[in-house]
């Protein structure tokens, strides 16, 4: 009997014991739980317990500048004028007017009645001028890099027939006047067909044929999409025949005109080119420059070429 007993309390043991340790385990690890939550609440008093403190020393420094400036103001203002008389009368007597001393002014602070002109003095109502609008500032810079470019292809253009009339050689580049035959009437009334014939002739070392089918084309279709285009290769069939003004005028329109069409890199790229060519060589290293500067993201063959041009150049 005893001994039944016992194996019947071994079982139990035996069986008690798994429950035991995993109730252990439970508690260790709602313990470490509750230790992180602890030391995360510890975390936020402290960090609660800074920023009070900050929010103390920033209210104390403030009430500091306030009580400085309150004296500052008190220490500075002048005396007060006399009160008047309490004898009652039908109309209150002024005071003497007594020399009233002037609060001690700064040596540092602003009178616009000594300069009236200055920068930030108060105007009259409807004198000052309307600031210039954003799209116009960004206008007038972008014109300055092209100062003088139109100017000079204006000279070249007028010196080559005097060159050509005083029997003096023309410059390079330069090219006697011609009359220009009109071109309208041939069109063939599709403006992408005019576009790719005069191509194709470009394409064929044909420069006079598509130069005659690039006007055509921008006489015929002013307001097209390929204008920029067209007048891009129409100064390609000038530049090909080194007759530079005539190609810079045409790179130059599309530079000023249409600063945002694919083409504008490679013009600006051959607008220094032309201008290199008449001779300008100042005016093209400033050209190079700008095409670095406002189109960054140009095709690799575009950068590689200004950078061969400005070596060749010596721009600084």
């Amino acid at each position: 009997m005893l001994r039944r007993l016992f194996v019947f309390f071994a079982l139990a043991l035996a069986l008690a014991a798994p429950a035991a340790a995993q109730d252990a385990a439970d508690a260790i690890v709602r313990l470490n739980r509750l230790e992180n939550q602890m030391r995360q609440m510890s975390g936020q008093l402290e960090q609660l317990q800074f920023e009070n403190r900050q929010l103390k020393d920033q209210l104390r420094k403030f009430q500091e500048d306030v009580e400085f400036r309150f004296q500052d103001l008190g220490g500075r203002g002048g005396s007060k004028p006399a009160a008047p008389s309490a004898t009652p009368s039908p109309r209150p007597v002024q005071p003497q007017a007594q020399p009233q001393t002037m609060p001690q002014r700064r040596s540092d602070v602003f009178d616009p009645s000594q300069d009236p002109n200055a920068p930030g003095a108060p105007r009259p109502l409807g004198t000052t001028s309307p600031s210039a609008p954003l799209a116009d500032a960004e206008e007038g810079q972008e014109g300055e890099q092209f100062a003088g470019i139109g100017e000079l292809i204006e000279e070249e253009g007028q010196a080559a027939p005097g060159g050509a009339g005083s029997g003096m050689p023309l410059p390079q580049g330069a090219i006697q006047t011609r009359p220009n035959p009109s071109v309208a009437a041939t069109s063939l009334g599709n403006p992408r067909a005019d576009f790719d014939a005069a191509y194709a002739s470009f394409t064929q070392k044909d420069y006079d044929q598509a130069e005659m089918g690039f006007r055509r084309f921008l006489q015929s279709n002013p307001r097209d999409r390929l204008v920029p285009e067209a007048t891009f290769w129409l100064g390609e069939t000038y530049l090909q025949r080194n007759r530079y003004r005539e190609a810079a005028e045409q790179f130059l329109n599309v530079s000023s005109d249409h600063p945002d069409a694919a083409k504008a890199p490679d013009a600006m790229l051959r607008l220094g080119v032309s201008l290199n060519g008449l001779g300008a060589r100042d005016r093209a290293c400033a050209v190079f420059a700008e095409l670095d500067r406002k189109y960054p993201q140009a095709s690799a063959n575009v950068r590689q070429a200004s950078e061969r041009e400005q070596k060749r150049n010596k721009c600084t």
